[in-house]
């Protein structure tokens, strides 16, 4: 048969041009798109053999070979393979899907024997052209005995003969260009690069890709003998394709060193299935220890890894999982989703939001069995990552609740030990409606904070916050847990119990005191917002408090820290109606209460209630020569 030149049915060269330049960001990628296309094709002959026996090969494979004086670069399959009428509908048409033509004609077969194919675009194939200046295909049909050669530059139109003596399937020939770093083509004809490509990109095909390689010289000087032997590339073993109780967990441990060189063992896996509308398969590890780049989003990278197919598709899927879990490294496998046309992007859509639920959902409940049967070895993921959980309580489209059965916090009461908010709850007394907690830098510096008093007297538990995040999504909470309400224990509207003794005292107090608060106030107008008598210290003369609504100091440090500009807030100031020295400060009020002296010791008042909060004195030279004034005159 004579050679037939054929024009592309469906597009001009420009657009063509369009697609071989623009449509791939990668050029690697074009041995993907084959070793998919090919992978493809044995899928189809295994299927047809079922009810065509005499096309079966029991031998079905995918072969490189590359020819280095001419630059060629050869991928070959044994699969179902083309006629001349597949040759110009499947080539000469694009973004027309042999693949999905196929789907569409199996759609009504039993699921259970139904192939895995990957093409669904129909444009994988012209990825070629980013790396070749010609491709020809070369493809026998299983049962047929004529063959076709299609050939093409990429200029809009191919070409198309009969040839002889082709085996069944598909030659795909590329003429490669040379390689350039500046335009991102590497050397193809070189077996370390294609290694590289096919662990990277189609590991776990199904079928074994081979390739030629050289075998160590034998003999000696003119007598060294150059022998080759065939290498599989791909170790095909998909792991998370595999009943759980069938892999050990070395296998593991050594497929999570793999994915993400940490060479920590996991401190645990999460398997998944997901059914129904759409299907998928999902293995992740929770790290033991944190990334050194946890905290920064300018070089933190998502770690799960994107596979349709068993085929590599996205290294950094940040779709699959809230930034909450970012954390979480491990593969999601789907059998189909929807991709850019290139399989570069994942779009986003409801499979994608089925399968992200799946995962969150999975991977908490992988920390609450932890935190139930492991508490040792849950505290220490607490430390590495539990300032990243908490970012899941935030008000934020992924807020998850159920976080909040996760989070551990120190307490008070326990000498330091860190406690859920469950075990908090449990050990309230009945009339508490309030989790009381107090935020700060440190839990020694909390521990030892004067707004503890009362509460340590009463025997009421604090739980103590540390991380920037808490401050933010303790704020937003207003739900609280169990019923009851997250109160900061250093905030205004905080409500202890106490007898009519207590009462009494303190409206006794009230009068007793008042041209004392009403002095320190006039003598402290410009650092506090306002000053009253304290319920809740008992060894401590005074303490700084936030009024509802206000801004607290650590917001405010956040604020400062991300580069905003934040006015500061003035305080209520509370001070001991018992403590020695202001009953002093009140026989001082009587006497001299305008006077510098005066002024010194409410000074030296609002700065050390500043100090025992670990707060920040805005003149910390004036406060010192202040107090050794004041040594001096004492």
């Amino acid at each position: 048969m004579s050679q037939e030149t054929h024009n592309f049915q469906a597009e001009t060269k420009r657009l063509l041009d369009l697609m071989i330049h623009s449509l791939y960001s990668n050029k690697d990628i074009f041995l993907r798109e084959l070793i998919s296309n090919a992978s493809d094709a044995l899928d189809k002959r295994r299927f047809a053999a079922l009810t065509e026996p005499a096309i079966a090969e029991d031998n079905l494979h995918i072969r490189l070979d590359v020819d280095t004086p001419t630059r060629t670069l050869s991928i070959r399959d044994n699969g179902i393979g083309m006629t001349k009428e597949d040759l110009v509908n499947n080539l000469g048409t694009i973004a027309r899907s042999g693949t999905k033509e196929f789907l569409e004609q199996v759609s009504k077969s039993d699921a259970q024997s139904r192939p895995d194919l990957i093409g669904q675009f129909g444009v994988g194939f012209y990825s070629s052209f980013l790396v070749a200046n010609q491709v020809t295909v070369v493809s026998r049909k299983a049962g047929t005995t004529l063959a076709h050669k299609w050939v093409s530059t990429g200029d809009g139109s191919y070409t198309i003969e009969t040839v002889d003596d082709a085996p069944v399937g598909t030659t795909v020939s590329l003429l490669l260009k040379p390689a350039n770093d500046d335009e991102g083509i590497g050397d193809y004809t070189n077996t370390w690069t294609l290694r590289q490509l096919v662990q990277k990109y189609s590991d776990f095909v199904a079928y074994p890709i081979i390739t030629q390689q050289r075998k160590a010289p034998t003999g000696d000087g003119d007598d060294k003998t150059i022998e080759f032997e065939d290498k599989t590339l791909n170790s095909m073993k998909a792991i998370w394709m595999r009943p759980e109780k069938e892999v050990t967990d070395e296998e593991y441990q050594q497929f999570y060193r793999h994915l993400t060189h940490d060479w920590h063992d996991p401190a645990g896996r999460v398997l998944t299935k997901i059914e129904g509308t759409i299907e998928a398969r999902a293995l992740l590890f929770v790290p033991s220890t944190a990334p050194r780049d946890l905290f920064r989003p300018d070089m933190s990278r998502a770690g799960v890894h994107l596979y349709v197919k068993r085929i590599f598709i996205l290294d950094e899927c940040t779709e699959l999982l809230p930034n909450y879990l970012r954390f979480v490294k491990g593969v999601v496998d789907a059998e189909d989703l929807p991709l850019n046309v290139s399989r570069e992007v994942l779009q986003s859509n409801g499979q994608v939001r089925v399968i992200k639920r799946q995962l969150v959902k999975k991977t908490v409940e992988w920390f609450a069995k932890k935190l139930t049967d492991d508490r040792a070895g849950y505290e220490a993921l607490w430390k590495e990552f539990g300032a990243v959980l908490k970012e899941g309580l935030l008000h934020t489209p992924e807020r998850n609740e159920k976080v909040l059965d996760l989070v551990l916090a120190t307490s008070v009461q326990k000498t330091g030990s860190l406690i859920s908010l469950q075990e908090y709850a449990d050990a309230c007394k009945p009339e508490q409606e309030a989790i009381y907690y107090l935020t700060s830098p440190t839990a020694d510096l909390a521990l030892n904070s004067p707004h503890l008093e009362a509460f340590k007297a009463k025997g009421i538990d604090v739980l103590i916050f540390t991380d920037p995040v808490d401050e933010m999504w303790l704020q937003d909470n207003h739900e609280g847990f169990g019923g009851k309400k997250f109160v900061a224990a250093d905030g205004s509207d905080v409500k202890l119990p106490e007898g009519e003794e207590a009462k009494k005292a303190t409206e006794e107090n009230k009068a007793t005191f008042a041209d004392l608060l009403s002095a320190v106030r006039a003598s402290l107008q410009d650092d506090v917002k306002d000053v009253r008598l304290s319920d809740r210290l008992t060894n401590s003369a005074a303490c700084l408090i936030s009024d509802k609504g206000d801004m607290t100091p650590q917001m405010e440090r956040l604020m400062r820290l991300s580069g905003q500009n934040v006015p500061r807030t003035k305080r209520i100031l509370e001070i001991n109606p018992t403590h020695p020295a202001v009953l002093k400060l009140q026989e001082r009020c009587k006497s001299d209460k305008d006077s510098s002296g005066f002024k010194d010791l409410t000074t030296l008042l609002y700065g050390q209630a500043l100090l025992a909060e670990g707060g920040h004195l805005e003149n910390p030279a004036a406060f010192a020569k202040l107090v050794t004034e004041l040594m001096a005159r004492a």
